[in-house]
């Protein structure tokens, strides 16, 4: 895909093969150079340029330049469509999008994560199903924004269990859960309990509750 006009200023897609994010340096600093999937990725200083086949962006803050597949492209741009109802800038979706898929590290994962390409299927049921507990837009923002490695989390094996725990075990349920919810989302991806005898997955761990 041929870029006829000027592209974001966070995102620029090369001719559908490269897809440049752009992160406040704090945030770049937590990526290092490595290979996903065949691609490239690095962090390099930004200003904006142009050659005959593509875009490039080149200023201040440090870039990671992921070379990807068209296939890849298109999913990384769905998943953040997926995301552009809660009037995050792109700066912020790629980063929820990065934390949610080992792009950048996040405590939550730990260094087990694997790095992976968004996957716009994925977020949208995790959103459909945190909707159908009555979360507005305005209340998934917030969750985001505390836990965008939701987007990323088991369905059925971490989100779904962990509500069916609030609300069995703990007896939370209907406005409590929501509050709760958008006040402690990371209860959503709790999936260990080492009852005091810490297994060091604190993260994820119930003790936290």
């Amino acid at each position: 895909m041929q870029a006829n006009s000027l592209p974001s200023p966070a995102v620029v897609f090369c001719r559908g093969s490269s897809l440049h994010l752009s992160f406040p340096t704090h945030v770049a600093q937590t990526l290092s150079t490595s290979t996903i999937y065949g691609a490239r990725l690095s962090m390099f200083p930004q200003e904006l340029t142009r050659n005959p086949k593509k875009w490039e962006r080149h200023s201040s803050p440090l870039t990671i330049d992921i070379t990807l597949s068209n296939e890849d492209t298109e999913k990384w741009a769905s998943s953040r469509e997926a995301l552009s109802v809660f009037n995050f800038t792109v700066e912020e979706q790629d980063k929820m999008l990065g934390k949610a898929f080992g792009q950048i590290h996040s405590p939550y994962w730990g260094e087990e994560r694997k790095v992976e390409i968004p996957n716009h299927e994925i977020v949208n049921e995790i959103l459909e199903y945190l909707r159908s507990l009555s979360l507005s837009d305005e209340d998934l923002t917030k969750v985001l924004k505390k836990f965008p490695e939701v987007l990323c989390c088991c369905l059925e094996n971490e989100v779904k269990n962990n509500v069916q725990i609030l609300e069995k075990q703990w007896g939370i349920t209907g406005k409590p859960l929501k509050n709760l919810l958008v006040r402690n989302p990371k209860a959503l991806g709790y999936n260990v309990d080492c009852k005091g005898d810490c297994i060091a997955q604190c993260t994820r761990c119930w003790a936290r509750f």
